[in-house]
C-alpha cells in the first residue's frame, strides 16, 4: 500500500492508476449533499448571498480543500455535549448523489480528491482529468474500522446542517482508500457499469 500525504502535488496524482490502494495522511473535510449544495449556491455559482457565518466557514477550509481532500462522510460522533470529539464511526456514504456538483467544486478549490463508495460519474471523471485529481474508493461496512485512522477531530463547521451533515475537520494517519477514478480518465465504475450492462443484455436476448 503506498503512502501519500496531504495536500497532494498534481505530481502525485498523475502517477496514480486505478487499481491502487493507498494509505492517505494529513487534514482531510467531510461533505454531503448539504456542503455541497451550499458550496455551489453559496460561493460557485452564487445564487444566493451568504448568510451568518458562511464567510467565515469558506476562508477556514479554503486552504484544506486547496490540493486537498473532501470524504462523503455521515459520521458518527461521540462528545457532542462536551466538545471532545471522536469518530465512532466513520463509514463512506454512496457518492453518487454528488455528481451534479462534485466537478465544479473540485475546480473551484482545486482539490485533489474525493472519498466516497459506489463511484461516480462523467462529470466527475472529466474534473478528475483537468483538475487534477482521483475518485478514492473506501471500504463500506467498515465503518469502525476506518475511525481508527481519523487520529484527531481539529474542528467542525455547519453544526446547523446536523451532525452527518457537518463539515468535519479531521486528522488521518493511513487512512485506506482504493483508486477507482485517476487523472488519465479511467474508471473502474464505467468498466463494471458496462460489463453488466453487456451481461444483462446476454442474459434477456
Amino acid at each position: 500500500m503506498r503512502k501519500v500525504n496531504i495536500p497532494i502535488s498534481d505530481e502525485v496524482i498523475h502517477s496514480l492508476k486505478v487499481g491502487d490502494t493507498i494509505a492517505l495522511t494529513g487534514q482531510m473535510l467531510t461533505g454531503r449533499d448539504a456542503v455541497h449544495k451550499w458550496m455551489i449556491e453559496t460561493f460557485i455559482k452564487k445564487t444566493r448571498e451568504p448568510q451568518g457565518d458562511d464567510l467565515e466557514v469558506y476562508e477556514a477550509i479554503k486552504p484544506i480543500l486547496e490540493c486537498g481532500v473532501i470524504y462523503h462522510c455521515g459520521p458518527v460522533v461521540s462528545g457532542l455535549d462536551t466538545g471532545d470529539y471522536k469518530f465512532v464511526a466513520a463509514g463512506p456514504t454512496t457518492s453518487i448523489r454528488e455528481e451534479p456538483y462534485q466537478g465544479d467544486v473540485m475546480r473551484h478549490f482545486n482539490m485533489k480528491g474525493v472519498i466516497g463508495k459506489g463511484g461516480m460519474g462523467a462529470l466527475t471523471l472529466q474534473a478528475c482529468n483537468e483538475v487534477p485529481g482521483v475518485y478514492l474508493h473506501a471500504v463500506g461496512g467498515a465503518a469502525s474500522l476506518i475511525a481508527k485512522s481519523v487520529e484527531k477531530v481539529l474542528g467542525v463547521h455547519k453544526m446547523d446542517f446536523g451532525v452527518p451533515e457537518a463539515i468535519w475537520v479531521l486528522q488521518v494517519k493511513e487512512f485506506p482508500v482504493v483508486v477507482t477514478m485517476d487523472s488519465h480518465n479511467n474508471s473502474l465504475h464505467a468498466v463494471v457499469e458496462e460489463k453488466s450492462k453487456a451481461n444483462l443484455e446476454k442474459l434477456i436476448s
